[in-house]
């Protein structure tokens, strides 16, 4: 047996009680004094029986005392799936919710129990609607279980028992048990197949804006990310790349540097990385920075922000295949219009900027290779480990910790092979490689820089007669996913414009469309970013709309009804928000004005009002209500506290976020030329949730798309000027 894994482990579940500030003290003090961890994983069978807790199946373990423990197989980053999730398997297994805590379920264990916990994949607002189902099913099947079992006991049939948060009565005889006391013998029932979930109406704990279940660690300062993961006899390793993306690793000059308090080794990593191991981060990083390092960095090293510009600008009038929605001869009426309306877009890189950087703790020996570190992907991340360690997935685990903020940056596994490459030349050894925040930002995996050009035409009613949108630039896909790419191209290009389904369908109707693709991809690395595509699409189509709008001056919501008459569900949440910030029943205060837009997107359908003023040039976000449909809610107070963050994320981009590059690099190393939104920039939020049911969407990445096309279009209300390329830090906004 491996020789640290055989260990119980010390952690305990994250969901405590009540906070006080005696408590809260006590926590930080023993989190100051104390090897502790945050987080928690499914105990060992050992431990479990030595707990006397018992499982019942592969979703729930009781403890004698009635402790509820819910494993849980998504990723927590933030966005409370982790409640989400558990609050959907306490609802079918009909336990005290009260009496819940969770375990964090690991992809080898997954693996080696025939993925009873389906995919642990967290991503694209998927946690809950793409697992709801099973999750539900996994709470069912151990309620039945463990009513089966008290049923056995007692010799009574099962339908003639009911239970109540975790108490099994049996009306006739008048007994009752809990299901501490049963649970033991609930593992050897047979599971039910024909399990019924319930009736969302029938909801008692899903539904509700109970409190979450990973607060209280986080207030005491007790939960341990992966950045700040401990263990005895750790050594710390700081990578660096080649600046330039595609470039190689010349040469080092170890010597330098191998005599320098605390250092172990100075080690070429792979071909374009090297980097230094030591018994601290700062001694680690300071020998990488006096370390003399000579880079061959490629034919890419003289690219500039202009030429990648240019290269997109090409794009807008080149012959392309790709196409993602087409009705009528969009082209053949554009070409007679007598109406012609037309402007060109434009959105740059954007980085992912967590607070916490990327790192891992990796243990390789000849025989076995530990991990751990946070992942959105783990059941990728663990076949990048196993390759990595050259060892097979079973002699391998990730032991999956909570994360924070990722934003799509830790659906790449890139960082976990660079920690396992380090770790297996220091072997026996646990190394936690950690990036400084400049490596962080400059080895990002950007959101994909874009440029749009929009032609539409109008008939002498005012009514569109054609639209063209065309979109040049990256593409996440061919770099991130090949595997996904099909013969119309990158499936993430057309986000928020296909002409019909399930995820990300446009929500208008015009008689000849034509909306296509020429792909431009420059050396920068490409990723998915928190809301991905539908982003920058919902900028350039919501502020089109609202120029065509303007060209025949309607209001630019009349004018959206009409072409959204097909569209009832895009326009009820339209309505909605509309209708509270007081789009047509009040006036905005003086000086004060609104925008509109919205779109669908994950599976959902959100809309945002705003209102906005300019003084001087300055703007000033003062309030957006937003309404969304995303089928069901789970939990109503992380829709809000989404919806709210979504904005954040949204809103900094528009008015912060840019990437630029310089001799082949990222010019932009930390938060001092990479600004994001601070807490008195934040308007108020209204968030309307209206979930009509019938469908699953997703909460925490389409609000991202509706923030800023309503903020810019409010802009333009308040100063006819149009912001057509991004971000708004460039845009002088004085009126003319």
């Amino acid at each position: 047996m491996h020789p640290v894994m055989d260990q119980p482990l010390p952690e305990a579940s994250p969901a405590k009680a009540a906070l006080s500030r005696r408590g809260f003290l006590a926590g930080v003090g023993a989190a100051a004094g104390a090897f502790t961890l945050g987080f928690s994983l499914p105990l060992p069978g050992r431990a479990l029986a030595q707990s006397g807790a018992s499982e019942v199946n592969a979703w729930v373990v009781i403890q004698p005392d009635e402790t509820v423990i819910l494993r849980i197989a998504r990723i927590e980053m933030g966005q409370g799936s982790l409640t989400g999730l558990a609050q959907l398997l306490a609802e079918e297994l009909e336990c005290n919710w009260d009496n819940v805590r969770f375990e964090l379920v690991k992809p080898g264990q997954n693996k080696s129990r025939a993925n009873a916990w389906g995919t642990q994949s967290t991503g694209g607002s998927r946690a809950i609607r793409g697992s709801h189902e099973y999750v539900r099913k996994g709470g069912a099947t151990a309620r039945a279980m463990l009513v089966g079992a008290a049923a056995k006991q007692w010799g009574v049939p099962t339908d003639q028992c009911t239970v109540s948060k975790g108490v099994i009565s049996h009306a006739q005889s008048g007994r009752s048990t809990t299901y501490g006391a049963v649970a033991g013998a609930a593992n050897g029932m047979t599971p039910p197949t024909d399990i019924r979930l319930k009736d969302p109406k029938d909801w008692t704990i899903a539904g509700r804006s109970v409190k979450r279940l990973d607060t209280a660690d986080k207030l005491d300062g007790s939960l341990i990310y992966g950045v700040d993961y401990t263990m005895p006899g750790m050594l710390v390793a700081v990578p660096k790349a080649c600046p330039v993306h595609g470039g190689k690793l010349k040469s080092f000059d170890a010597s330098a540097v191998a005599n320098r308090r605390g250092v172990k080794h100075v080690l070429k990593v792979d071909d374009e990385t090297v980097a230094v191991v030591a018994d601290t981060f700062w001694h680690a990083k300071t020998a990488l920075e006096a370390l003399p390092i000579e880079w061959d960095e490629g034919p890419n090293a003289a690219v500039s922000s202009e030429q990648i510009a240019a290269l997109l600008r090409e794009g807008l009038s080149a012959d392309t295949p790709y196409v993602g929605n087409r009705a009528g001869d969009a082209k053949a009426v554009l070409a007679k219009a007598t109406r012609l309306i037309e402007a060109d877009y434009g959105f740059p890189y954007q980085n992912h900027a967590p607070m916490e950087v990327l790192a891992a703790t990796v243990r390789w020996t000849p025989e076995r290779c530990d991990v751990w570190g946070p992942t959105q992907v783990p059941e990728a991340a663990l076949a990048t480990v196993s390759a990595a360690a050259a060892l097979p997935p079973e002699a391998c685990e990730i032991h999956v910790m909570r994360i924070g903020g990722s934003f799509g940056r830790r659906l790449q596994t890139d960082y976990l092979r660079l920690a396992t490459l380090i770790a297996k030349q220091v072997p026996n050894t646990p190394v936690k490689m950690m990036w400084t925040r400049e490596e962080d930002m400059v080895q990002g995996r950007f959101h994909p820089v874009t440029q749009c050009r929009l032609r539409g035409s109008l008939d002498a009613q005012g009514n569109v007669e054609a639209l063209h949108m065309r979109i040049a630039g990256q593409s996440i896909a061919i770099y991130a996913y090949p595997s996904a790419m099909t013969a119309n191209g990158d499936p993430f290009v057309f986000q928020g414009l296909l002409p019909d389904g399930t995820e990300m369908a446009i929500g208008y109707t015009f008689p000849n469309v034509l909306i296509d693709y020429a792909m431009r991809n420059p050396h920068i690395r490409p990723g998915a970013w928190r809301g991905v595509n539908l982003n920058q699409n919902a900028v350039y189509l919501e502020c089109f709309i609202d120029e065509l709008a303007h060209a025949v001056q309607q209001d630019p919501l009349v004018f959206r009804r009409k072409l959204m008459a097909n569209h009832p569900k895009h326009l009820a949440v339209l309505e909605a928000a509309a209708k509270g910030i007081g789009w047509e029943t009040s006036k905005p205060p003086e000086g004060v004005y609104r925008g509109l837009a919205q779109v669908m997107g994950f599976g959902s359908y959100v809309a945002a009002a705003a209102e906005v003023s300019v003084n001087k040039g300055q703007l000033k976000i003062h309030r957006i209500v937003a309404a969304t449909d995303p089928g069901h809610v789970v939990n109503p107070q992380q829709v809000e506290a989404q919806v709210a963050g979504s904005f954040v994320y949204g809103l900094s981009a528009m008015l912060y976020g840019e990437c630029t590059v310089k001799d082949g690099r990222i010019e932009q190393e930390n938060f001092d030329t990479y600004n994001v939104m601070r807490l008195d920039e934040m308007p108020e939020v209204t968030v309307i949730p209206m979930p009509s049911g019938g469908f699953w969407g997703g909460v925490g990445e389409p609000t991202i798309a509706v923030a800023a096309p309503a903020v810019l279009n409010a802009i333009f209300a308040a100063t006819g000027k149009r912001v057509r390329q991004l971000p708004l830090k460039n845009m002088d906004l004085n009126m003319t």
